[in-house]
């Protein structure tokens, strides 16, 4: 029973009305929620299999990359089954008794905040960092101050009883974040007509010319590359950790000689999963919630 119950969860971090807990329901809009105090804790669910899925932001196209999660995919012992493009509307919420002119401070998590700078200076607000977005609204609802506001989803001010005293705050209309779903087990698929990615990491040594011999396999064999990242590891100077995404299937005959290629000047390759790739990769709009 509980393992029934566990295949129609998804995990997310944050608290309800999070961002992530919105690409949850319109995703697999089925499936019960499990909010997650650290990304660390969700992941663990999964693994535990207190959950069957977990949504987890990867990177948004104003902010940049989601702090830690490069770092924390490899060691998180699960792998990525699917991807969503969700473009953010932020609001600005407030208690229902509050109004444009009462309020004087908004709270938020510094993306959200640096993604919303025009709104908070004409409107003259103090901005004030939070942990999350939902977390700020959760807690504006307990302390009942008419002269705060938030800025987070809509969802998170029907959860807390918010009012939106604006919609789609956010300076870029393309403020787009990306999410990856990732699952105990990898999806088996085979190469097909369906666009595919494939996400890996790897280390090469911190000496001269590594990264380009490493690189060299996906250019002549015609490999489309569409993201690599470094970020350090064990905190030595001496090797990079490398976490890249490719269009294609291992076993497609261009990425499978470029993955041949790059063992030979790297070492710890770790295919993190193939997965059908979202349409917002080869032209279409993300989703767009309200």
């Amino acid at each position: 029973m509980a393992e029934n119950k566990s295949n129609a969860r998804i995990a997310f971090q944050g608290v309800p009305g999070a961002y992530s807990h919105l690409a949850c329901t319109r995703v697999y809009p089925g499936m019960e929620v499990l909010p997650c105090q650290t990304f660390e804790n969700m992941f663990a669910a999964v693994k535990n299999g207190k959950a069957k899925y977990a949504m987890t932001p990867i990177e948004n196209s104003v902010a940049g990359r989601v702090a830690d999660i490069h770092r924390l995919l490899p060691e998180s012992g699960l792998y990525i089954v699917g991807e969503y493009f969700m473009r953010v509307n932020h609001h600005l919420l407030a208690l229902p008794s509050a109004t444009v002119k009462s309020i004087e401070v908004v709270r938020s998590h510094v993306h959200a905040l640096s993604q919303c700078g025009k709104i908070i200076d004409n409107l003259r607000l103090k901005p004030v960092v939070h942990a999350d977005t939902a977390g700020a609204a959760m807690e504006l609802k307990r302390n009942g101050n008419k002269s705060e506001a938030v800025i987070a989803s809509e969802l998170a001010g029907k959860i807390y009883g918010l009012r939106s005293l604006r919609r789609n705050i956010e300076d870029s209309k393309y403020n787009t974040t990306r999410f990856v779903v990732m699952a105990r087990e990898a999806t088996k698929v085979k190469p097909s007509a369906v666009p595919l990615v494939t996400s890996f990491v790897f280390r090469v040594r911190n000496v001269p010319a590594a990264l380009y011999k490493a690189m060299g396999g996906f250019a002549t064999n015609g490999v489309n590359m569409t993201k690599l990242e470094s970020y350090m590891v064990a905190d030595s100077f001496n090797a990079t950790q490398f976490y890249s995404d490719v269009d294609g299937h291992p076993n497609d005959p261009g990425l499978k000689l470029a993955l041949e290629e790059l063992a030979f000047f790297s070492h710890e390759i770790r295919i993190l999963g193939t997965y059908e790739a979202h349409p917002f990769r080869y032209g279409k709009g993300a989703d767009e919630p309200k």
